[in-house]
This record gives structure tokens, C-alpha cells and sequence, in this order.
């Protein structure tokens, strides 16, 4: 039986992710600084019977994010999957005309610090066993120039440039890299539905020699308002 690590695991789009891996029998372990949210992460996962752990780490801490890790291999022996979707906070986006190298230097520490720490964690082992996928998710300024998240553009560009340059190396080793952009608001019952995403998360995992999509299907820099 596999497992899933949920990284930044919220109850949007970490528990339809969890839901969604869990139905299609994976294990699901879950990090999150908020203890509330895996608490309800816990709850809902168990009434579905989906075997499940949660395990608080503050993601900008390395050495407690890195405890995390090696706790969850310790007690499920191995992790298959990881995806690391840390919450968007757009309050502290700052416009590119208003970015400074302080609003950068904080989303280096909330988003592409973590990210690489993950990775030095899992990948040996994959590497090892010959198997494995980490997946990325993003938001749509990754992929284009969105002027309102000037600092988040910078780091989420630079981090789909270290996914992609993973992808390039582990692809034949069988060690699957993948990027899902987002350009809705997650919110069910939307067009951003976490529901719908978590399906589209699953597919692009399963899909071989495909890097990346953005959700939704067909969005493109003109959709940006």
C-alpha cells in the first residue's frame, strides 16, 4: 500500500487530495502547523476509512519540516508521493512595483526553501527504490506575469524551474516530477472546486512524460483580470 504525503495540508485542497489518493488506496499523512485543520483532516479521512496520520511542522522551520519527514518514513516505511501546496497568503503578495528584497526573501522561506528541503528528503530514497513522485503546486503567476504578486511570481518561477530541471533528470528513472498551476480561487462549488482540482492532480500523476497543466484546463494569460 502506497503513501501520500500532504504537505502545507489544509481542508480545501489537502483533504480533497487526501480524499482523492485515499479512494484510490494510498496512505495519507498530512503536515500542517494547524492543528484544527488536521484534526478535521483526521476526522474526515477516518469516517471514510482511509488510514491516515497528521503531524505539525511549521514548513518555514527546515530542521522541523525535516523531523516531519523523516517521522512519516519512519512509521509508514516509505513515502511514494509528496505534494507540497503551501497556503496562498495573498495578503502578503506585494505588487511589482512595491516589491522589495524583504517580500522576497519571505516567500523564499515560505515556498522554495521548503520545497527544496522536501526534496533532499524523499528523493535519495526514491532514487534507491526506483520509484517515486513529487508534485508541485503552484499559482498561476508561476506561469505568467501577474503584476498584484510581483514577490510570489519571482519564487514560483524559480521554483518550476527547479521542478522542471527534476522532471528533465528523473523522468527515465522512473521518479515522476509534476507541476499543477492554479488560476482560480479554491472554493467548492466554483469553477475552483478542491474536488475537481484533486481529480486533476491525480490524472496529471498518473500521465507519463507530462511535466505540468494549469487548472483549469485551456486557461491562459488573457483569462487574467
Amino acid at each position: 500500500m502506497k503513501t501520500i504525503a500532504i504537505v502545507g495540508a489544509g481542508t480545501g485542497l489537502g483533504l480533497s487530495l487526501a480524499k482523492k489518493f485515499g479512494d484510490e488506496g494510498f496512505k495519507v499523512a498530512a503536515i500542517s502547523r494547524n492543528t484544527e485543520k488536521l484534526k478535521t483532516i483526521q476526522e474526515e479521512l477516518s469516517n471514510l476509512n482511509i488510514e491516515s496520520r497528521t503531524f505539525v511542522a511549521d514548513i518555514t522551520d527546515l530542521e522541523s519540516l525535516k523531523e516531519s519527514i523523516q517521522t512519516i518514513k519512519y512509521e509508514f516505511g516509505s513515502i511514494d508521493v509528496i505534494e507540497f501546496s503551501p497556503y496562498a497568503k495573498e495578503g502578503k503578495f506585494t505588487n511589482i512595483l512595491e516589491t522589495t528584497p524583504q517580500s522576497v526573501s519571505e516567500m523564499l522561506k515560505t515556498y522554495l526553501f521548503p520545497s527544496i528541503q522536501l526534496v533532499n528528503e524523499v528523493l535519495p530514497d526514491m532514487i534507491n527504490k526506483g520509484s517515486g513522485a513529487i508534485l508541485f503546486t503552484t499559482g498561476v503567476s508561476t506561469m505568467f506575469p501577474l503584476p498584484l504578486a510581483g514577490d510570489a511570481g519571482i519564487i514560483g518561477a524559480g521554483l518550476r524551474n527547479y521542478a522542471e530541471n527534476l522532471y528533465n533528470e528523473m523522468e527515465e528513472k522512473n521518479i515522476f516530477i509534476r507541476h499543477l498551476s492554479i488560476g482560480a480561487v479554491i472554493e467548492s462549488g466554483t469553477i475552483g472546486d478542491p474536488d475537481s482540482i484533486a481529480d486533476t492532480w491525480y490524472n496529471l500523476y498518473n500521465k507519463k512524460e507530462q511535466f505540468e497543466e494549469i487548472f483549469p484546463q485551456g486557461f491562459k494569460q488573457s483569462d487574467i483580470s
